[in-house]
């Protein structure tokens, strides 16, 4: 495993540019939900020249439809989505400042060129693992397209949430270097 970075966000260009495929890094501070319907919406504000329901600069989307909380928790599971949804709309989303995007499964050439091309970086969070990453969410509120309930946007500060380094901005690719190293282990 390469190095494991603790990271207070938003990401700044410097940040990304530290970061390498097989990093596992610890993020602290704000990062904001949305999933199909919500990055459609955003695409469509673009489209239509409408500013987007937060700014976007510097800034990590969290691929996730949260459950429901328990009484006394901020959040119910939170476990990631499959990212490849999201991959018709995320380069107008990094070309306009995105940073960041946590999700599970590889991503499309058109989402790795972008993160190359303007400076972001894609995460990968451990599926079914969505009852402890919730451990890590010590705030939550809605930010916009609330009639969409968990596929609402939501800021959430995180302290200490666990990702790896999938995609970054150099074209390493985490997904290729572990079938890599197990076809020279094998």
């Amino acid at each position: 495993m390469a190095n494991e970075k603790k990271i207070q966000l938003p990401l700044t260009d410097e940040v990304i540019g530290s970061l390498k495929a097989g990093d596992k890094v610890l993020l602290s501070g704000v990062v904001y939900t949305g999933r199909d319907a919500a990055h459609k919406r955003m695409v469509d504000a673009i489209n239509r020249g409408d500013d987007l329901p937060f700014d976007i600069r510097g800034q990590v989307i969290y691929y996730v439809g949260p459950a429901p909380a328990k009484p006394g928790y901020v959040i119910g599971s939170a476990g990631p989505t499959t990212s490849g949804r999201m991959d018709a709309y995320a380069p107008l989303l990094i070309e306009r400042g995105l940073k960041g995007m946590i999700g599970k499964g590889s991503r499309s050439r058109e989402v790795v060129e972008a993160c190359m091309k303007y400076k972001a970086v894609y995460f990968g969070a451990v599926g079914g693992a969505g009852a402890l990453l919730s451990k890590r969410i010590r705030k939550m509120e809605v930010v916009a397209y609330e009639e969409l309930g968990p596929e609402a946007v939501y800021r959430l500060e995180v302290e200490d949430f666990p990702v790896f380094v999938v995609n970054d901005i150099y074209g390493g690719d985490l997904y290729k270097l572990g079938v890599e190293k197990y076809k020279r282990s094998a």
